[in-house]
């Protein structure tokens, strides 16, 4: 979830829910670049073992008759050699039926997915831990616009009429101002000790020093260090690393950068309004 600035309407974006963690893993075979088949073939292939018909092999397997015969003449080609054969007349009538190559390959796809399932199993035990990195592995996965994506946690919630401040403190002690509607602190469920993440989009950051500073936003100034400086096209992108590690993005005109001097190695102060930073929290 993540909430809007003070500044415009509450608006909540729902980034995935889950309920118990669980581990788990699917089976396929291939051939070079080639799917040969997963779970949904290798049952077609049992069905027609068992029902010697691709017409009745197909209805138990639920798809249609010539699904079923393209799905067979894929695995076919690809596998090299027939996996399974149609014959025709014959005192029994005609039928359909799996090779010698096609049983070997039933049962060994099904002996590697019981090993599959034996491993996954091993690993679900082994992880007893795992539910503590969860949060951070799915933090990885959160994909934003916002140049600029910092955790931490809330270390105070100021109410100001229909808004809150909100401060979030970063692992390395630097402490970011955050002004959205009370109603979006409530709708994300922030609270003192909680864990949060804060979006700054990149040209929403000034980055200055001395008296550039002054007439800047007041509400979060954090020094650090000029890390790099690129210039493409007139824009230039400068990266200053603060002191507990956390990094923050800019982008500026190329005559701003020339005028504030900023180069990489010089100390540097990032500044940005608080109504700047976006707050979320994981669901």
């Amino acid at each position: 979830m993540v909430s809007e600035p003070s500044s415009t309407p509450d608006n909540v974006l729902r980034n995935g829910t889950g309920d118990a963690l669980q581990v788990s893993g699917s089976l396929w075979l291939h051939r070079g670049n080639s799917s040969l088949g997963g779970q949904a073939r290798i049952a077609l292939l049992e069905h027609i073992a068992s029902q010697g018909s691709i017409t009745s092999a197909a209805k138990a397997a639920g798809m249609s008759y010539k699904a079923a015969w393209d799905a067979v003449d894929a695995m076919n080609q690809l596998a090299g050699e027939p996996l399974v054969e149609r014959s025709t007349g014959g005192r029994g009538g005609g039928g359909t039926r799996l090779t010698a190559r096609g049983a070997k390959l039933v049962a060994a796809f099904r002996a590697v997915e019981a090993a599959q399932q034996q491993f996954l199993a091993r690993v679900a035990n082994d992880l007893e831990h795992f539910d503590e990195q969860w949060p951070v592995i799915a933090r990885l996965g959160l994909q934003t616009s916002a140049r600029n994506q910092l955790h931490g946690t809330i270390t105070a919630i100021r109410h100001c009429g229909v808004n809150d401040e909100v401060t979030l403190t970063l692992p390395g002690g630097e402490a970011i101002t955050a002004s959205l509607t009370h109603h979006s602190t409530q709708t994300l469920g922030l609270a003192v000790g909680g864990q949060a993440f804060a979006l700054i989009k990149a040209p929403w950051i000034e980055i200055a020093r001395g008296a550039d500073l002054a007439g800047l936003p007041t509400a979060n100034r954090l020094s650090g260090t000029v890390d790099t400086v690129t210039d493409d096209a007139g824009q230039a992108e400068v990266i200053l690393a603060l002191p507990g590690g956390s990094r923050l993005a800019a982008v500026m005109p190329q005559e701003t950068l020339t005028a504030r001097g900023l180069t990489a190695g010089i100390g540097a102060t990032a500044a940005f309004p608080a109504v700047s930073v976006i707050i979320g929290v994981m669901a």
